[in-house]
Formats: structure tokens, sequence, C-alpha cells
């Protein structure tokens, strides 16, 4: 299998693709002299970069690439998470009109996903089915974004329905140009008008005549099982796309690949994704590292750099508590109440009166909740007061190593809390979602039975 991989992650997972048999295509110019790479313009079977608030990578590629490398993954990463899409990208779709609205129609397209088709772009509003495909808008949404028309999607070329002949703009020889329109106008099935990718300026009018051929036999088979499917049915594959959670160990992990290729500070996956000064601080280093400097005098300096830019007791943070579904829940800001030797105090006072579940008491306005944890553990303990300091109950929230960015305390909720009640009681709640989350592939059955081992520490304990 091929692999296309860019971003902060690049060196560490080509590092992990290799050893596990993928080949690197379209390689960066960095990643090709650190693994003394020859240059290749093949398409890939999956495209890894990163996500946009780095924390891990958004993978697109066929459904054996992003299965295969979700199971490298979880070989490799004890923590790391996984979210797969419902849905197949650019997959064609019969679909059951459900309801519409002022602007859309909605449209159930199995996998229990009801998507999005604009209004402008059914004829008939009668129609009860419809063949729609998954646009690339928005990719990983819980509502995908449809439309009626349709494309085939190749290495070289599109075929877009009731379209011209199209080239891209990437391709900037104009003699190439003039080539490429002339071959769409020539090969261009009725009805379907040919796009040409970039990629296709490199290859031979043979290879793109046997695209064409290939995306054609892809409509026929659209043709035949379109009028007999049973909606909602998936007509025709498109690629498949998972988002990949990096947390604390799995970054490590990947500073470990990192490092048997190119000079590594410790710790450098999670410096990146800080971005911004302490990012750069990060490259500057290393490069002192690549030139010869010494190696503990470059990690002294490096952190004298970087050091006001973290948090410290009385520092105001905003506590981000993600869902394995990648939810991020926004707790509020914490105060830092000591931050010393991997152990992190914070407290955040309540601003609204609720419950809390599992404790069986009130949540009143100014109770203040006071949160415990350290480096490397995989649990943080809470403990609720009033305002007039009496206990009320602990939340042990069983979740990955909390991570301290410079504004941020980031962790991600594994799901299962063990409460202690005011009399004392111990309870476990939601362990059926921990279980439902290793059904629906989020986590690695090596991360259940850590947090499940972790439980019955927890629950084994003195509380007294």
């Amino acid at each position: 299998m091929k692999a296309k991989v860019r971003g902060i992650y690049s060196t560490a997972l080509t590092k992990l693709l290799l050893d596990n048999g993928f080949e690197i295509v379209q390689p960066s110019p960095t990643i090709k002299k650190r693994f003394e790479l020859e240059e290749s313009s093949m398409p890939p079977d999956i495209k890894i970069e990163d996500r946009y608030d780095l924390q891990g990578i958004r993978v697109l590629g066929t459904s054996d690439a992003v299965s295969t490398f979700q199971s490298i993954l979880y070989s490799t990463f004890e923590d790391a998470l996984t979210r797969k899409w419902r849905v197949s990208v650019d997959g064609i779709y019969k679909g059951t009109v459900m309801e519409s609205d002022e602007y859309a129609v909605y449209v159930d397209i199995g996998s229990d996903v009801i998507g999005r088709l604009p209004k402008s772009e059914i004829a008939n509003m009668n129609e009860k089915q419809v063949i729609v495909q998954v646009e690339r808008k928005r990719i990983g949404v819980k509502q995908p974004v449809l439309t009626t028309e349709l494309k085939i999607v190749g290495n070289y070329a599109i075929l877009a329905q009731n379209s011209k002949v199209g080239v891209s703009l990437k391709i900037r020889d104009l003699d190439k140009r003039a080539e490429l329109y002339a071959l769409g106008r020539e090969l261009a099935p009725d009805g379907w008008g040919i796009i040409w990718r970039e990629s296709s300026a490199n290859q031979s009018r043979e290879t793109l005549e046997n695209e064409i051929t290939a995306l054609m036999g892809k409509i026929k088979i659209l043709n035949e099982k379109a009028p007999y499917a049973e909606a909602p049915a998936l007509l025709l594959k498109g690629l498949y796309f998972m988002d990949v959670e990096f947390p604390r160990f799995s970054k490590r992990n990947l500073d470990r690949l990192r490092a048997s290729v190119a000079q590594t500070l410790d710790g450098h996956h999670f410096y990146k994704s800080c971005g911004c000064k302490v990012s750069a601080a990060l490259e500057m280093a290393e490069k002192l590292l690549e030139k010869g400097h010494n190696r503990s005098e470059v990690e002294e300096l490096f952190k004298q750099q970087i050091m006001y830019e973290f948090p410290e007791a009385g520092s105001l943070v905003d506590v981000e508590h993600v869902k394995l579904s990648g939810l991020v829940l926004h707790l509020g800001q914490a105060t830092i109440e000591s931050i010393d030797n991997g152990q992190i105090k914070y407290s955040r006072t309540m601003r609204s009166n609720g419950f809390y579940d599992g404790l069986g008491v009130k949540k009143e306005a100014e109770d203040k909740a006071v949160s415990e944890t350290k480096t490397g553990e995989w649990c943080i303990t809470t403990r609720y007061f009033s305002k007039d300091g009496e206990w009320k109950g602990t939340y042990i929230n069983l979740n990955t190593p909390v991570e301290v960015y410079p504004k941020t305390i980031r962790y991600v909720d594994l799901e299962v809390d063990v409460c202690i009640q005011p009399d004392g009681t111990v309870k476990v709640l939601d362990m059926e979602k921990l279980e439902k989350a290793l059904e629906n592939g989020f986590i690695s059955k090596s991360l259940f039975e850590i947090v499940k081992e972790k439980v019955k520490k927890i629950t084994e304990a003195n509380f007294v």
C-alpha cells in the first residue's frame, strides 16, 4: 500500500509506515532526504495530514488502507483513539427522502446517517428516493453534505455529470493544458465531462485512456445497480475518512520513532502541538542539535526559552474535556493551585445550579471543584465542596493522562467514572459506554483493558 504523509507527525509516521510495509509516495523534500527515498509521483492509497488543532491526524484513503493503518496505530500506541466516518467520501448512495425545510432536503443514506441535500438540487419534490453523492465539504461531520451532481473520481481524472472538459489550475504548462483539453473532448462519454487532475500531467496517453475506461466502467455499474437497489444503499464506494487523536503516551512513542531517524528533543510532538513560540523554539533547538551542539546545553537553553509560556500556580487555564466522539467540552476556566514535580492541582467555581449525577446531591452556584492528578496518571480525582466548605462527594474520572498546554489543560474522557458519595458508597458509572466505544472502534482492546484494570484498583482501594 502507498501512503502520502504531511505535517508535524510526518517523520515519525513515515518511519512507522515503512516498518509496516507501506511505500511512501510524493514525499516532501525533508522526508525524501531523511529516509533516502526515491522520487515517486504514484497516487497514494492513503493520505495523512495534521488535524487543525494539531492533536492528531486526518486520514483519507481506501477502506483497506485505512483499516490497516488503524490496526497499526492500535498495536503501537496504547492511548491512540480513532474515529472512522460512517459514510464513504465521494460515495454514491440511493437514499430515502425523510423531510425538508426551507433550504434543504434530509436524506437517509443508511448506517443511521441522515445527509443534507440543498433543495435547489431536487427537480421533483415529490420524489421519495434520490441518487446522491457525499461531498468533500465538511468531511467528518455528523450530517454529511450531499449533492445530486455526481462525480466519478479517479487517480488522474474525474468524470463529472453534465459538465465540460476541465484541467487542474495546478497544471501551468500551456501545451500540456491544450493537449489534455483535446484528449478530454475525445474521450468524454455522453452526458459526462472529464476534469483532469494535477497528477495527469506526467502520465502517458495510454494510462489516461485506461483511467477513463475504468471510470466509465463504474458509471455502467452505477446505472445497473441504481434502479433495483433498495434504499438506503451504497451504490458506489469512494474513499474513507478517519480522525486520529494522539494523547500524551502516543506523542511520546512518536518522539521515539522520530528520534530513530532525526535529532529530536524529548517531548517533540507535544511541543509542536503547542504551536507559536514553543514550536518555533523547538525548531531552533533541534537545528542546534543537528549542527552538533551539546544536547544537555541545548535542552537547558530550550527550557529557558519556553518556561514562561506555560502556567504556574495562580494561572488561569481553560479545561478541555474531550469526549471519545471527538466533541470538546470546555469546562470553563480553572485556577492552577499547584503544579510541581508532576503533581497538578486546579480548582473551578460552579456558575450555575444543577445536579451531580452519581453523587445524588444538588450542584449549586459557588460550589468549588478541586481536581488533582499527576503526570502519566489515567484519572483525575475531583472533590466537590459547597461554598461553606462542606464536602459533597468525589468523582474519579478515567481519562488519558492530562497534558498542560500554555493556556489549556487537555485530556480525553474515557467515559467511566468512579463516584464516592458523602456516605462513603462507591459506584462505578458508565462502563457500558466504554464497552460501546470498543465496539465502535474508537479505542483499542489494550486501552479498554487498561481502563478496566484501573477501575478495579480504584474500587478496591480504601477511601476511609
